[in-house]
């Protein structure tokens, strides 16, 4: 196990290998995440179907972080995880502006890569399990992703950010596969017990809501794409950032590595 000023020190070296990597690769490795992330959030919504109350919520939780875990251990690009690269350029070893550039391509490829997998999920008829209840389910999660305040949606982003850059902070420790899986499981899955909002997660949830309601003929009030954006997306977007950048990676910097 990594002492905590070598975690902060290795990942400074990481984020700006993050940063500079050729415009091609991050792209193509940030649609491998929104895929990975939007799998684990098919799996949680198959693993808590039928159940109810916290039983649902731990199902779901129990399953979700696979798709972290996926982006760990393949070095795919998670626009909520990359929010950690500013310790590389507070550290500089990157510029803020390539940090900046990194976080826009990487976003736009989870929102493809995710948007990507909730088509084949809905087009595939992976949704008519359980007698379409699935279909159901995927329907009300994303009405009630968008129904959110703007407020809400942006508060929850902030705690869900906190501990995604935990997980993945905390992975950095490990040397070992099985380290690296138990640090970056263990927060996600309070993330998702606790219902904060993750917004690659969401580039996954609320499309294949939308996508469903048509299928499957669901009523959906005020689902769509424009609600998407600007209920969820921006705001839980931003709360993000504030949660990884300012509430992990800051303090991270200042305590380990602000003196070198």
């Amino acid at each position: 196990m990594n002492y905590p000023y070598q975690i902060a020190e290795d990942y400074a070296v990481t984020g700006a290998m993050k940063a500079e990597s050729p415009v091609s690769r991050i792209f193509i490795m940030a649609l491998f995440a929104g895929l990975f992330i939007g799998l684990g959030g098919l799996g949680s919504s198959i693993a808590s179907s039928g159940l109810t109350g916290g039983f649902a919520k731990l199902m779901g939780a129990c399953v979700f972080p696979v798709g972290l875990v996926m982006v760990i251990l393949t070095g795919a690009e998670l626009f909520t995880g990359n929010n950690l690269i500013l310790i590389s350029a507070l550290s500089k070893k990157t510029s803020y502006k390539s940090m900046l550039v990194n976080w826009g391509i990487v976003w736009l490829g989870n929102l493809i890569g995710a948007v990507i997998l909730a088509v084949i999920v809905v087009f595939g008829h992976t949704l008519s399990l359980f007698d379409g209840e699935l279909a159901r389910a995927a329907v009300a999660t994303a009405q009630a992703k968008v129904s959110l305040s703007f407020v809400d949606a942006f508060m929850r982003g902030i705690l869900c950010n906190i501990l995604v850059c935990m997980g993945v902070y905390m992975a950095v420790a490990a040397d070992e596969v099985p380290g690296k899986i138990l640090c970056a499981m263990l927060p996600v899955m309070l993330f998702v017990l606790c219902g904060f909002e993750h917004c690659v997660a969401n580039f996954y949830f609320i499309p294949t809501g939308i996508f469903a309601s048509y299928a499957y003929n669901i009523d959906a009030q005020n689902l769509s794409w424009l609600t998407f954006l600007l209920k969820n997306a921006i705001p839980v977007t931003l709360g993000n950032v504030v949660g990884g950048s300012l509430f992990v990676a800051l303090p991270f910097w200042w305590v380990f590595l602000k003196d070198e």
